[in-house]
């Protein structure tokens, strides 16, 4: 009886989980059907803007965002593409007579922020209204809404404006309680992303070159703001200093915000702006669903639009092997998708769009020569987006030209490898041993069990310089530079999109858009359609995959909460053992 009860509740659950899998699969295929229907925009009607979640690349293919279930709800964000292509739309759409910013985190980086800083300043000159509100403005956030015709905030709200820092989380304190040593290999002196695993502050050269850059990006925050805000760049600078704006009162005394509202009053005065009587409803469109009716989206190969096409390569996320997904750089994917789009007739240029701190120099180096082959039969150009640093950078090098913002952080040039040893933490804290044969002096060589000898440093050290040598090279090559000149500007070092400038690493200050103008004059085509590769995984395509990973991401993320970013700086390590990398020194979280 009892095993009769077992098979019954196994029956039981099995059913449970296959109508689970179901329930999913059908809410996908009606939110499928209905997702691409376009969406009706009344007269007089307002697009609402509110950013709570990190910007995309590009839109997730997700059927299910929005639906709080397994993670899927972390895919709701709309991507740049669509962003843009709204506020773009909007300008020229009579029903729509203005954008309300509104509770926005602005979680992206500081150029993916501009791109839509500039998008809003585009769509002013069509003499339309916007209108900025927010119980609580970040410098993200404000630097954004500071274009806006009027900036309210909310009688009780707080407005952050006190300057810009950068922190490092360092390790090494931790490793050396747990008997862990971090074998370091690199090469470069500005090459820091191994510094919190055997430092524990910042090194005199990286606080040299984070001084630098995050005094590039703050100049460029003043400067915006200063402008949009028509405002002393001095005096603002002298505000966030003394930290002046201590209360919602003060923001108004320095001029930063129009007025303390209200949300209600702040929705009566849009009512007012597009003639709708106060007892009545605004009529308001989120930018979510408002994008539906822009035509950014994925397309079959039957409906690519004219035989003059513009591919444009997403590559976001960090660099490795094989073929990573929408939110990673695989070496296997992006390369096929080069190699597809070099082939195809009908395709006259192509933008690879680069928002990646680096990673496998390996990969990297595999995505390079794709790229120099495609430039040999149609014209490349890259624009990058909040990074194309280190591994990002390698990549980006071979192009024709290359487009960045002012903010975006790029450079990096330089190679490292961390292993580490292990010894006093197995034998020490644990009480575990190792023995073994081998048939070669250097059969084990990476053994975390033990440290390394000098011949297997040196070893090593070799694979590295190598690796930094033939970086160099193929940046020298690319940027019709010496290599020596390259070594001198290189060495890890990390620099801003207007710095790189001075210095040669790219050609032009510019947005995605500009880096797609280009592309079509290069090619000398006028009538030409753009499209995106690669091709995004639909749902069910990546279900099986894509379910256990996001249910893992999802229950690590809820036990560990604020500590989740500690947790995946942790995961990196792992992936940068003994394989070479070209990575960012760090992605320091910019207060």
């Amino acid at each position: 009886m009892k095993q009769f009860f077992k098979f019954v509740l196994a029956t039981v659950v099995g059913m449970f989980i296959v109508g689970v899998i179901m329930l999913i699969l059908v809410v996908g295929i009606v939110a499928s059907a209905s997702g691409d229907k376009d969406v009706d925009v009344k007269d007089n009607s307002i697009l609402t803007i509110s950013l709570k979640n990190a910007v995309p690349e590009r839109t997730p293919n997700n059927p299910l965002a929005g639906l709080d279930f397994l993670g899927f709800d972390d895919d709701k964000s709309v991507g740049l593409n669509d962003i843009l292509a709204s506020i773009k739309k909007a300008k020229k759409d009579d029903n729509i007579k203005g954008i309300y910013l509104t509770d926005s985190y602005m979680l992206s980086g500081q150029a993916t922020t501009e791109e839509i800083r500039n998008a809003l300043i585009d769509f002013k000159k069509s003499k339309k209204f916007i209108v900025a509100y927010s119980e609580t403005y970040t410098q993200g956030f404000y630097y954004l809404a500071s274009v806006a015709d009027k900036v309210y905030l909310n009688p009780k709200g707080y407005f952050d404006f006190g300057g810009m820092s950068s922190q490092v989380t360092f390790f090494k304190g931790a490793l050396d309680k747990l008997g862990i040593e971090a074998q370091i290999i690199k090469v470069g002196t500005y090459k820091s992303a191994v510094e919190p695993y055997f430092l524990e502050k910042m090194s005199d050269a990286n606080r040299q070159q984070v001084t630098s850059y995050l005094g590039s990006l703050y100049n460029q925050f003043l400067t915006g703001v200063s402008t949009s805000r028509k405002l002393n760049k001095d005096s603002l600078y002298n505000i966030a200093y003394n930290l002046n704006v201590r209360n919602p009162e003060d923001a108004v005394k320095y001029k930063l915000v129009d007025a303390l509202k209200y949300k209600d009053e702040v929705l009566d005065e849009l009512k007012k702006r597009t003639s709708i009587e106060l007892k009545k409803d605004l009529n308001s469109v989120a930018i979510e669903e408002y994008a539906k009716n822009t035509d950014s989206k994925d397309k079959d190969d039957d409906d690519k639009g004219p035989d003059n096409q513009i591919a444009m390569i997403y590559a976001s996320g960090e660099i490795s092997g094989g073929n990573g997904d929408d939110n990673t750089i695989g070496s296997d994917r992006i390369s096929a998708t080069l190699r597809k789009v070099r082939l195809d007739d009908k395709v006259k240029a192509v933008v690879l769009r680069v928002n990646s701190p680096g990673g496998s120099s390996l990969a990297s180096d595999v995505i390079w020569r794709e790229v120099s082959l495609t430039k040999k039969v149609k014209p490349v150009i890259v624009s990058m987006g909040d990074y194309a640093a280190s591994g990002g950078y390698y990549i980006s090098c071979a192009a024709d030209s290359i487009f960045a913002e002012p903010n975006t952080v790029t450079g990096s040039i330089g190679i490292f490898a961390i292993l580490p040893n292990m010894q006093k933490f197995f034998n020490g804290k644990l009480g575990i041993t190792f023995d073994g044969v081998k048939t070669g002096k250097y059969s084990d060589l990476g053994d975390v069990s033990r440290p390394l000898t000098p011949e297997e440093r040196a070893i090593l050290q070799a694979q590295v310089n190598r690796g930094y040598d033939d970086f160099t090279n193929a940046v020298a090559k690319g940027r019709n530079k010496t290599q020596a000149y390259i070594n001198s500007i290189g060495q890890g070092r990390v620099w801003t999109g207007e710095q790189a400038l001075k210095i040669g690493l790219v050609d032009r200050l510019g947005n995605i858009n500009d880096a797609i103008a280009s592309a079509a004059k290069k090619a000398k085509i006028k009538d030409y359609n753009v499209v995106p590769y690669p091709e995004q995984k639909s749902l069910f395509k990546s279900f099986g995959s894509d379910v256990q990973s996001r249910v893992q991401a999802h229950l690590v993320k809820a036990e560990l909460g604020d500590n989740y970013t500690y947790y995946q700086q942790l995961k990196s390590v792992k992936q940068m053992m003994r394989i070479p990398q070209a990575r960012l020194p760090f992605i320091a979280e910019i207060k």
